[in-house]
């Protein structure tokens, strides 16, 4: 997965969703974790995700 997180700016953004949404929920305990460790903008992926109405609700740890 972190081959298809490497690809963030690029990627089909529900695609993106699905992928983020999967390692939040089984690996990292906040976007800010999941962003350290695939060395990710936190700005940029929220901007994508943004961009097709989806935001990040970090009491669910989760983009919706």
């Amino acid at each position: 997965m972190a081959n298809i997180l490497s690809r963030y700016e690029t990627m089909d953004p529900f695609i993106l969703l699905s992928a983020v949404n999967l390692k939040l929920r089984d690996e990292q305990p906040s976007l800010d974790e999941l962003c350290r460790t695939y060395e990710i903008d936190e700005k940029k992926l929220c901007s994508r995700l943004k961009g097709v109405g989806f935001t990040y609700n970090a009491e669910q740890n989760q983009f919706r």
